[in-house]
């Protein structure tokens, strides 16, 4: 929001929520209904019919756009400036598409006013070269001083600076705007539109074209990694007067008073607002090189779905804790198509980038998804890519990977490496046994036993805690691992009176069943239970608050809420702040209460039980 809100700064759809798409559906039903209705042998009018589909093929070109930025800066290569984003900006951003929706009914409603939009034809060459002519004069004069004007503070102050509001810049940042600067910029854009069509020199390529190349240029100016290739300039050397680079736009958003053309920087050149650092932050821009991650955190897929919870898929879905909505089955053609990637693509990829204290983090996806562990026919391929990502930090000299298994095989292959292996076992049970509450005498323990769990009873026991098994098998096992003086805390569970319960992967809706009303659910294990009682409150999975010097934080980790991570990923954070030596992989284990320290000394701060009331089921 601008820092004082003039007129028309609202969309009139904002109230409509998620549901604002339904003002399209009169004019999308009536262009349907026509190619129902025409007669027989009547002619089709294809530009008619291609206005929604062309508006969803802007949402896509506009979603690759953001899917290529976000993966580009991760890696940091080319990056223009090295500042972070946050999610004050991801929500400030989160209405790009509106535009899209207003261009949508701002067609329609030229196509029913105007009877020389009917019937376009797909192609005319001088309606080509008389919308580019048009675009190189009217509208790049036009809207410089247009730009320049809204810098005024009276403008500025109420309308523009609600885009200035991000200094490191997205794709999407190029169309977030008020309402009533978009209309301005549709009338301008609309010069080169409305002259063709009332010369009727339209087409139906010159329309889809332009719009595509406005958006092209607006998405490549606000990605903030520089792409276009030096030999461009050095070949036609007049290029520089008439295309920008998006570090020559990035000045714009740093310095403010500078380079306000829209794509042609021929107009500061004119009236002496080109800012003069423009070629030395293009030429350090294409020469810069990622930084080495110090920590890296490796990481898979989990649902089908969650492809778009990625931060390099869809920016306000990752942005908020991940659930399963509705809408996603109307998608499974492209979910099916991912699922099929990961069959092919054989390579960790890098999907996020932080900055804690000093420390340089990275997070890498290796393409596969939870069921396909369970897979022994992919066991071996799943195995081969973690391998190949520990060699691959290994040859970096980063100092900690962060793994989602135990790790022990990879350590005895390569018994050389210098990359330290944390599975984080260690501070996932020692979050666990700080959030059970104080003075709690006896826990019910159920779900598939791990690490964890083992590591969990052990100090429950050796606690006084009686502990409780939820199924005779894990019972069996538990004791075996246990020594003689804490067994004797460890029970079969016939009564299920204990309101505390310790759950795992495998807990199933039976035995939730169990449980008295208002007992409280903690897991140990990475994925939360399915929540089934709502009688119940059900904790996080092991977690901690992040510290405000965790920097570049714009998504949730999976299910977690904003500004929360998970003990797995902090695990490697605290290994290289306290530079400890040790894997932490196979059985290993590090000291609970070392590891524990470690963390509220680094900052991060438990998650507070009474916070549980806020995810009742």
């Amino acid at each position: 929001m601008a820092s004082k809100p003039g007129i028309l700064t609202e969309w009139p759809w904002t109230w409509l929520g998620n549901f604002k798409y339904v003002v399209l559906a009169p004019f999308v039903g009536r262009s349907i209904q026509s190619l129902l209705n025409r007669e027989d042998g009547s002619k089709i009018d294809i530009g008619y019919l291609i206005i929604f589909p062309f508006l969803l093929f802007r949402m896509l070109h506009n979603q690759i756009w953001i899917s290529l930025s976000r993966y580009r800066t991760a890696k940091g290569d080319n990056r223009i400036l090295d500042k972070t984003i946050e999610f004050d900006q991801v929500d400030r951003e989160r209405n790009w598409d509106d535009q899209i929706l207003l261009n949508g009914l701002l067609f329609y409603y030229g196509y029913m006013k105007l009877e020389q939009s009917h019937y376009l034809p797909i192609w005319r060459n001088d309606g080509i070269i008389l919308t580019t002519l048009l675009h190189i004069g009217p509208v790049e004069f036009l809207y410089y001083w247009l730009h320049r004007a809204l810098h005024h503070h009276f403008l500025y102050s109420r309308y523009h600076s609600h885009h200035h509001s991000s200094i490191v810049t997205e794709p999407i940042t190029s169309v977030i705007h008020p309402f009533a600067e978009h209309i301005a910029y549709f009338l301008l854009f609309s010069i080169p539109l409305l002259t063709t069509v009332l010369t009727k020199t339209a087409s139906i390529v010159s329309f889809g074209g332009y719009i595509t190349y406005i958006d092209f240029m607006n998405n490549m100016g606000h990605c903030n990694f520089e792409i276009i290739p030096k030999w461009m300039f050095s070949t036609f050397p007049p290029l520089k007067y008439l295309m920008y680079t998006p570090s020559y736009h990035s000045l714009h958003h740093t310095q403010f008073r500078t380079n306000y053309s829209l794509f042609m920087p021929i107009y500061d050149y004119i009236y002496g607002t080109l800012d003069k650092s423009s070629d030395t932050l293009y030429e350090k821009s294409l020469e810069r090189q990622g930084k080495s991650p110090d920590v890296v955190h490796l990481t898979h897929l989990t649902t089908p779905e969650s492809i778009y919870h990625l931060r390099l898929g869809f920016a306000s879905f990752a942005s908020e804790p991940y659930t399963s909505k509705w809408y996603f089955w109307l998608m499974w053609p492209i979910t099916l198509w991912s699922m099929m990637v990961t069959w092919i693509y054989g390579h960790t990829f890098t999907v996020e980038r932080n900055v804690f204290k000093n420390l340089n983090l990275q997070t890498w996806a290796i393409p596969k998804y939870r069921v396909q562990y369970f897979m022994q026919w992919q066991r071996e391929t799943i195995n081969n890519l973690i391998e190949e990502a520990i060699m691959e930090a290994d040859q970096k000299g980063i100092k900690d990977e962060k793994l989602n298994n135990n790790g022990e095989v990879y350590i005895r292959r390569h018994p050389q490496i210098k990359v330290k292996l944390v599975d984080g076992s260690s501070l996932a049970v020692a979050v666990v046994l700080n959030s059970i509450p104080k003075g709690t005498t006896q826990v019910v323990l159920g779900g598939h036993l791990s690490k964890v769990a083992n590591a969990i009873a052990l100090a429950l026991c050796q606690g006084g805690v009686k502990v409780m098994a939820l199924r005779e098998e894990e019972y069996k096992k538990l004791k075996s691992n246990l020594t003689t003086e804490a067994a004797i805390n460890l029970l079969p569970s016939k009564t299920y009176n204990s309101k505390i319960w310790l759950v795992g992967d495998g807990l199933n809706e039976d035995e939730q069943l169990k449980a008295p009303k208002g007992t409280l659910f903690i897991p140990f294990s990475q994925f939360p239970p399915r929540k089934t009682r709502k009688d119940c409150f059900y904790f996080h999975t092991p977690a901690m608050i992040t510290p405000k010097h965790f920097e570049n934080v714009d998504s949730c980790e999976n299910w977690l809420p904003r500004r929360v991570m998970s003990a797995w990923r902090m695990a490697g954070i605290l290994h290289s702040l306290e530079d400890w030596q040790e894997h932490e992989c196979g059985n290993m284990m590090f000291d609970i209460e070392k590891v524990w320290k470690a963390s509220l000394v680094h900052g991060f701060q438990p998650i507070s039980v009474a916070s549980a009331s806020e995810s009742k089921a």
